[in-house]
């Protein structure tokens, strides 16, 4: 059975940094791509940063220069470090791993940004 699993959100002061984990099990990892995503209250879901198989990264502008994706194969985890953090970044942040014709979501980790 595959399982996505976030990890590492909480309550930072503007400025401040966290760092996110995604935990995948069940699944070849090295062969996926993994996205985070973000959804603050009311609203749409936002794509935040993506990480392929090979290790190549986007951003979206929103975070470029502040959010670095990452990833260990040998520990089937992708990490999202956030820095310079904003109220605006105030979300939940999901991860979502897709390739060989297939899609995972996990559950999400809430960051709330506040001083």
């Amino acid at each position: 059975q595959v399982q996505v699993v976030e990890s590492g959100g909480g309550l930072v002061q503007p400025g401040g940094s966290l760092r996110l984990s995604c935990a995948a099990s069940g699944i070849i990892f090295s062969s996926y791509t993994a996205d985070w995503y973000r959804q603050a209250p009311g609203k749409q879901r936002e794509w935040v940063a993506r990480i392929s198989s090979a290790g190549s990264t986007n951003y979206a502008d929103s975070v470029k220069g502040r959010f670095t994706i990452s990833r260990d194969n040998m520990k089937n985890t992708v990490h999202l470090q956030m820095n310079s953090l904003k109220p605006e970044d105030t979300a939940l942040y999901s991860c979502f791993i897709f390739g060989n014709g297939n899609t995972y979501w996990g559950q999400g980790t809430q960051v709330t940004v506040s001083s």
